[in-house]
């Protein structure tokens, strides 16, 4: 899928809160032996802003961002001991001094992640951290309006099959798969409520990441452009119905899901 790695950039500050408040609980070294992470990983790591924190947090470790976007690594920063990969996460696997492994909004568009996990966690090294999160949100007003808009109109034929349902896990699920490999585990949710500013914000939003599917496949089967206006005129009417502006802005609940462990 094509990445645009601006409008990804456009709600900056609000897409980083669940990052850092996922890497908060990696308490390295908690009894691991070392100083310091030897490597870490960032799966999926987009244009590599969020990355870099990860360098600063650890300025001894090579920190190394993989991403199967050419267009969001192209923006990615440069500092010491940060490199970039371009790279499916199907196609990685946990080398030996891998031990912090953080993946980021990324694992709800592998649709075998939850095959891959078991296998990524064997292969970690003892002592190392595994901390991972997807959006909740799937089952939200903002995703089941963009699927039943889809599913109707002059547009349903592009995108048939296009929008999955519910690609993730809840909590439970992934901290089942942690405590079955033997992780030291812990995993929730959290929802944010979003402030978020301008006229038709929510769209804003979702054009940056879950619509951009049903983008893709609009432009392919009507370069003109004339299908996607058509879609996204009636979703975003819909979508103003659900999220109606206030004084202050729109809001807009923002369900995140987490789960964090430690291999012993």
């Amino acid at each position: 899928m094509r990445w645009d790695p601006s409008r990804y950039a456009a709600f900056a500050d609000d897409r980083a809160r669940p990052f850092h408040d996922l890497v908060a609980q990696i308490a390295w070294p908690a009894g691991a032996g070392q100083e310091a992470p030897r490597r870490v990983v960032d799966l999926g790591c987009g244009p590599g802003t969020l990355t870099a924190t990860l360098a600063a947090r650890w300025p001894s470790a090579s920190v190394v961002g993989i991403d199967s976007s050419a267009q969001m690594l192209a923006s990615a920063p440069t500092g010491p001991g940060l490199s970039f990969e371009l790279g499916s996460i199907e196609d990685w696997t946990p080398g030996p001094t891998d031990d912090v492994v953080v993946t980021n909004a990324a694992l709800q568009w592998v649709p075998s992640h939850v095959s891959l996990l078991p296998r990524w966690l064997d292969a970690m090294p003892s002592g190392s951290w595994f901390a991972m999160q997807v959006p909740g949100n799937f089952g939200s007003p903002s995703h089941a309006l963009m699927r039943s808009v889809a599913a109707s109109g002059p547009w349903a034929p592009a995108l048939a099959g296009v929008l999955r349902e519910d690609p993730v896990l809840d909590p439970a699920g992934y901290l089942g798969i942690m405590l079955d490999a033997g992780f030291e585990a812990r995993a929730w949710e959290t929802t944010y409520a979003q402030i978020l500013p301008g006229i038709d914000p929510v769209l804003d939003w979702v054009r940056g990441t879950g619509l951009r599917p049903a983008l893709q496949a609009l432009d392919a089967a009507d370069p003109s452009g004339a299908l996607t206006g058509a879609y996204e005129a009636e979703y975003a009417a819909a979508l103003r119905s659900a999220y109606p502006a206030g004084a202050h802005g729109t809001v807009y609940p923002f369900r995140r899901v987490f789960a964090v462990g430690r291999k012993p």
